[in-house]
């Protein structure tokens, strides 16, 4: 008997050991549900949303995160704070967190940019033009930088398009695939997911491709639809490898690597979880509504 509990707790340790990792927030689309993930792969807390598209660990512990049809902050007690709900058949793919308190939401329908007052009222609202008429492939990862330009993934047209704070284009870059995210780095270049272009292309402000992890530089992993993702303070990429399209069940789905491609760590839970398509490291310090988290 003493020789069995020997063997069952080795065993134990050796699974905590593979889950180690960092403690995590995460949108699983097709599974429903936000989820905070701790470092030994047990779920801490966990909410059902219908279609989580992006997610963010706000500076007072509360969670905000947009699902098909709007966006809301909990509590690590469950209780909704606050709530953006999109008129009807409109789809949310991306909030942010603001400054000001205020939420930036994009909605594929109505085709716009919205900032969101704490009361739920649209204090700001930019017109997004687009050549894609299906709503579900008009917009992904959305984002306002400091300088208060808007960052926007035209899923459906293959771009990046930056705007200034009136909506004027100043920039377009297009990418291979569909992309899912943009992160703008201290150094101003631009970190994309290309979505089912099957790889990340990191960009400089002359539009040069200055690092990129393609469909299988990792080996037993390779890239499927990349979605959501985050540049860690040491130079790594968190990112995540959307298991949807046929993949689930298949390989990790939250994957870490170095500069130089080399696997630091992933996640693959397939009992608990489906198709996560947006992370945030919660081991990594800074206020999301500052711009110090990057993704």
């Amino acid at each position: 008997m003493k020789l069995r509990l020997t063997l069952f707790f080795a065993a134990f340790s050796l699974a905590s050991a593979a889950f180690a990792g960092p403690r995590f927030l995460n949108c699983d689309y097709n599974g429903g549900h936000v989820s905070i993930v701790a470092a030994d792969g047990s779920i801490e807390w966990q909410v059902d949303a219908k279609n989580p598209q992006d997610c963010w660990m706000l500076p007072n512990g509360n969670v905000l995160f947009a699902y098909l049809n709007g966006a809301k902050e909990m509590t690590k007690d469950k209780q909704v704070v606050w709530e953006y709900k999109a008129p009807e058949k409109i789809e949310c793919h991306a909030a942010q967190p603001l400054p000001n308190g205020n939420v930036l939401i994009v909605e594929g329908g109505t085709s716009r940019i919205i900032e969101v007052d704490r009361q739920g009222k649209i204090a700001k609202e930019i017109k997004l033009t687009t050549t894609t008429e299906k709503m579900h492939n008009q917009f992904r990862g959305t984002r306002k930088t400091p300088e208060g330009h808007y960052l926007v993934c035209f899923k459906g047209e293959g771009k990046v398009v930056e705007l200034d704070g009136d909506g004027k284009v100043l920039r377009e870059v297009k990418v291979p695939g569909d992309p899912h995210e943009v992160v703008l780095l201290p150094n101003k270049n631009w970190l994309i997911d290309c979505g089912d272009g099957h790889k990340v292309e990191e960009v400089d402000p002359s539009d040069k491709v200055v690092w990129e992890l393609n469909e299988n530089d990792l080996p037993g992993n390779p890239l499927r639809l990349m979605a959501g993702c985050q540049r860690l303070p040491n130079g790594n990429t968190l990112f995540c490898v959307y298991l949807g399209h046929g993949h689930i069940g298949e390989q990790p789905m939250v994957i870490e690597v170095t500069r130089d491609k080399k696997v630091v760590w992933e996640f693959a839970d397939h009992a608990h979880f489906k198709t996560i398509n947006q992370v945030q490291s919660l081991d990594v310090p800074g206020d999301v509504t500052k711009g110090e988290i990057l993704r």
